[in-house]
């Protein structure tokens, strides 16, 4: 491995770009559980005022 600037300046990108992926799938893990949950409970609530 040699002392190239612009190597530690790529190895630095990718790594932004590796957080930012992580961020990015965390932020959607996250708000897609919160949708499926929110359906989840429409369900049961419309299930719950449902004529009978």
């Amino acid at each position: 491995m040699t002392d190239n600037p612009s190597e530690k300046d790529t190895a630095a990108e990718q790594e932004k770009w590796k957080e930012k992926g992580v961020a990015m799938r965390a932020f959607f893990y996250i708000f897609g559980t919160h949708v499926f949950a929110g359906f989840v409970w429409l369900l049961f609530y419309l299930g719950q005022h449902a004529q009978k």
